[in-house]
C-alpha cells in the first residue's frame, strides 16, 4: 500500500509521514523528491520550473515504488505535493497498472495559519519565499484535490494527531 501524503508546501508532510511511519507496522517513508534530483543531473538540459514537469520523474516514481514494495513489502508513505492534476492522474494511473493500493490524503490548513508556519519554520529557512510563491497554486488545486483525495484539516491538530487519525482510516 502507499499512502500518499498530498498538500502546498509547509503543510507538514514530511514530519506526518515520520509519526505515521512510527505507527504503522512496516511502514516506511519514500521521499520521491530524491528521484526529481537524481534527475537532475541527467536531464539538466531540458529546462523545467519544477522537476514533476519531467514525465520520467513520474514514470520512475511509480516503478521505484512498485519495486520497493516488491522488495520490502509493508506501507510506503509518500510525502509529496503534487499540484496538477494531470501528474497526480499518471502518477495513480500507473500504481493502479502495478497494483498497488494507494490512500491519497491532503494535509489542509488554513491560508493564514499555513503563511504563519511558512515564516517560522526554522529548519527550512532558504525555501521560505518559495514555499509561501506556492500558496496561489495550492488554492487552485484544491478544486481537483478535494476530489481526489482525502481532506485533512491540520489547522488545529499536531503531526502526532494527523498521523493518529491517517493510520487509524487506513487500519479501518
Amino acid at each position: 500500500m502507499i499512502i500518499w501524503l498530498n498538500g502546498t508546501f509547509g503543510a507538514g508532510k514530511t514530519t506526518t509521514s515520520k509519526e505515521l511511519t512510527a505507527l504503522l507496522p512496516e511502514a516506511r517513508v519514500f521521499d520521491s523528491e530524491t528521484v526529481g534530483y537524481m534527475l537532475r543531473h541527467v536531464l539538466n538540459s531540458v529546462p523545467v520550473k519544477d522537476f514533476q514537469d519531467w514525465p520520467p520523474w513520474r514514470g520512475l516514481v511509480v516503478e521505484t515504488a512498485s519495486q520497493v514494495l516488491d522488495f520490502v513489502g509493508g506501507v510506503l508513505v509518500i510525502p509529496q505535493t503534487v499540484l496538477v492534476e494531470q501528474y497526480w492522474r499518471e502518477i495513480h494511473a500507473g500504481l493502479t497498472k502495478a497494483d498497488i493500493p494507494v490512500r491519497h490524503f491532503v494535509l489542509h490548513t488554513d491560508p493564514d495559519t499555513l503563511v504563519q508556519r511558512i515564516e517560522s519554520d526554522t529548519v527550512e529557512t532558504g525555501s521560505r519565499q518559495w514555499r509561501l510563491d506556492h500558496v496561489p497554486r495550492y488554492q487552485d488545486a484544491l478544486t481537483w484535490l478535494r476530489r481526489e483525495a482525502e481532506v485533512i484539516d491540520t489547522t488545529h491538530l499536531a503531526p502526532t494527531e494527523i498521523a493518529q487519525t491517517i493510520a487509524a482510516s487506513v487500519s479501518s
